[in-house]
C-alpha cells in the first residue's frame, strides 16, 4: 500500500481536476539510529548537528522528535538546544509524520449513487475533506474509498480525478481502474463532463450570464482565490442562470443553478463573488456579518453527467439537496419546484 509524502500532496492552489500522477511510493519504517557525535560539532547546537548527519530528515522533523522524546543524548531525554560538547552517544527513534500514513483505509461512511466495475459515483456531504493535506491527514474521502475498495491503493490518488470543497456537498466520480481514469481525466481535459451545481447568493443576477474570468492565487491573501489577469492566472468559465428569488432577514437572495466549463478551486465561488453575488454563508468570499445564516457555503453538486469509461454509455446521476440547504431555502421563500 502507497502512503503520500509532503511533495505528493496537491498544493491548495492545485486544479480542481486532477492529472494522472504516478502513485506515491511507501516509505519504509525507519530503523533505530544510533551515531556517536564528532569533536568537529562541538558548540553547534544539536538539533542542526543531527539535521546534517542524518541529512534524510528535516530539520524540523528531528526538532518534533526531541521534543517527543524520541532522542536521547547520552541516554538521557534530549533538548532541541542542547549545545554539543563533542562525542556524545545519540539515539534516535524516527517517527513517522502524520502525512507519512494519510493514504490509509478508514471506515467512513459513503452514500454511494452508482458502482460499477469502472467507477464510483459518491454524494459527499458537507464537511468531509476529499483528499489529505495539512490539517487534514486524515478522515477524508481517500481515506473513506481505500477501506470500501481497497484495489483502489493500486490507482493515482485512490481513483479521485475532480474535488469538492470541504463544505461543498454533492456529487463526485471516482475511477475504480486506471483506464477508467484515464478516460475520465480525458474527458474533464475536453470539458464534456457536465456538472451543474445549486448555489444561494446574495442579490438578484440577471436571468443568465457567463462569467470567463481567469482565476489565480490571491496576491495578498494565499488562503483565497481571485479573479487575475496575471500570467499565473487560470482560464475559468461558469455559466450561471437564476431559478428563483427569495428574502432572508429582509435581505434579497437568489438561488442559481451554475455549470462549470473548467474546474478550479473555488471556481463557483470566486465567479459569483466577482460580479457582485457572493454565496450565503461564506465566509471567505461572502459577507461575513451576514454568515449566521447558514454554517457553510450554500453550494451543492447535484448533476454529474460522463459518457462511461468503458461502455461509452452517456451518464447521469442527480442527487437531492442535503437538509440543510432545503431548509435553507424553505426559509428563505423558495419552493423545492424551483429546481425542476
Amino acid at each position: 500500500m502507497a502512503t503520500a509524502t509532503p511533495k505528493d500532496i496537491p498544493p491548495p492552489d492545485d486544479n480542481d481536476e486532477y492529472g494522472l500522477e504516478e502513485q506515491p511510493t511507501a516509505l519504509p519504517a525507519a530503523p533505530t539510529i544510533e551515531l556517536k557525535l564528532a569533536f568537529a560539532d562541538i558548540g553547534e547546537r544539536l538539533d542542526k548537528v543531527l539535521a546534517k548527519h542524518v541529512s534524510q530528515f528535516s530539520r524540523s522533523r528531528i526538532q518534533q522528535w526531541i521534543e517527543a522524546g524520541f532522542v536521547t543524548l547520552d541516554g538521557q531525554p534530549a533538548q532541541v538546544k542542547t549545545t554539543v560538547l563533542g562525542g556524545e552517544t545519540v539515539r534516535i527513534e524516527p517517527q513517522a509524520a502524520p502525512e507519512d500514513t494519510a493514504f490509509q483505509p478508514e471506515p467512513i461512511p459513503l452514500t454511494i449513487v452508482h458502482e460499477d466495475a469502472h467507477l464510483l459515483v459518491i454524494n459527499k456531504p458537507a464537511g468531509l475533506v476529499v483528499h489529505p493535506a495539512a490539517g487534514n491527514w486524515s478522515g477524508t474521502l481517500l481515506n473513506g474509498l481505500l477501506h470500501h475498495c481497497p484495489s483502489l491503493a493500486g490507482v493515482p490518488r485512490a481513483g479521485i480525478v475532480h474535488r469538492l470543497d470541504k463544505d461543498t456537498s454533492g456529487l463526485l466520480v471516482v475511477a475504480k481502474t486506471l483506464e477508467a481514469q484515464t478516460e475520465l481525466v480525458r474527458q474533464l481535459q475536453a470539458r464534456t463532463v457536465h456538472r451543474e451545481y445549486l448555489a444561494l447568493v446574495w442579490g438578484a443576477p440577471h436571468l443568465k450570464g457567463r462569467v470567463d474570468a481567469a482565476i489565480g492565487r490571491h496576491p495578498r491573501d494565499r488562503l483565497k482565490m481571485a479573479v487575475l489577469t496575471s500570467a499565473t492566472a487560470k482560464p475559468a468559465v461558469t455559466h450561471f442562470e437564476r431559478l428563483a428569488e427569495g428574502v432572508l432577514d429582509r435581505h434579497r437572495v437568489s438561488l442559481v443553478r451554475c455549470q462549470l466549463e473548467t474546474g478550479r478551486t473555488h471556481q463557483i465561488r470566486v465567479h459569483l463573488q466577482s460580479i457582485g453575488f457572493p454565496l450565503v454563508g461564506d465566509t471567505v468570499y461572502g459577507k461575513s456579518h451576514l454568515a449566521r445564516f447558514f454554517n457553510r457555503q450554500a453550494l451543492h453538486a447535484y448533476r454529474l453527467g460522463l459518457m462511461h469509461p468503458a461502455s461509452g454509455e452517456e451518464c447521469q446521476w442527480q442527487a437531492p439537496l442535503p437538509d440543510d440547504f432545503a431548509a435553507l431555502l424553505t426559509e428563505a421563500g423558495i419552493a423545492p419546484s424551483s429546481l425542476a
